[in-house]
């Protein structure tokens, strides 16, 4: 929409996958468009990132789901597009929830992730009885919790005595994950 305002004209764009397909028209009909130049006072864009982090958000905060096109509100206000709002009371309109629950798997963990309460990492250890006990115990005194583990003792190039292990651990994010990190390094486990 926004080039076609530029332009004065609708203008059609190539097809492009994106979170927010709802909004994603390639060509604005000529009546939109018209309205749109006649009550609009800014159009303002975003990446799909940010799109993304809005759904989350709203499920967290709001306990309200949207999917990509009906978060862009929400997108546009938490990431500083629309100054206006700044310190005001501002009302948003939050549309259609109609997202498939694959891709909000896919986003509650990229978010999780990003956020430090969901990470990966990979430790070497001892290929001996009680070594992973061990870790796992370090793990759990930390407060993580164990998502997925991958233990891997023939397709790695470390030595006869030495296995890589992969851990997906779920913390309470930010600095706790650091914390957790810190605590298995203290340890003495090599955190990559």
């Amino acid at each position: 929409m926004k080039k076609s305002v530029e332009a004065g004209t609708p203008v059609t764009l190539p097809p492009r996958d994106t979170i927010a397909d709802g909004i994603a028209v390639k060509r604005p009909g000529e009546r939109t468009l018209r309205y749109v130049e006649a009550y609009v006072d800014e159009i303002v864009t975003f990446d799909e990132e940010e799109i993304a982090n809005a759904i989350p958000l709203l499920l967290e905060q709001e306990k309200t789901v949207a999917e990509g096109a009906g978060a862009c509100t929400l997108a546009a206000l938490s990431n500083g597009y629309v100054p206006a709002a700044h310190d005001r009371s501002t009302a948003i309109v939050l549309s259609s929830g109609n997202i498939d629950v694959n891709v909000l798997s896919r986003i509650i963990d990229r978010g999780l992730a990003k956020d430090g309460r969901l990470v990966q990492w990979e430790l070497y250890i001892h290929d001996e009885p009680g070594a992973l006990a061990n870790l796992l115990l370090k793990v759990g005194e930390c407060q993580a919790n164990v998502i997925e583990i991958h233990h891997n003792r023939s397709f790695n190039q470390l030595g006869q005595a030495e296995v890589q292990v992969q851990l997906t651990l779920e913390t309470r994010g930010g600095e706790p994950a650091a914390e957790v990190r810190a605590a298995l390094e203290a340890a003495g486990y090599l955190v990559s």
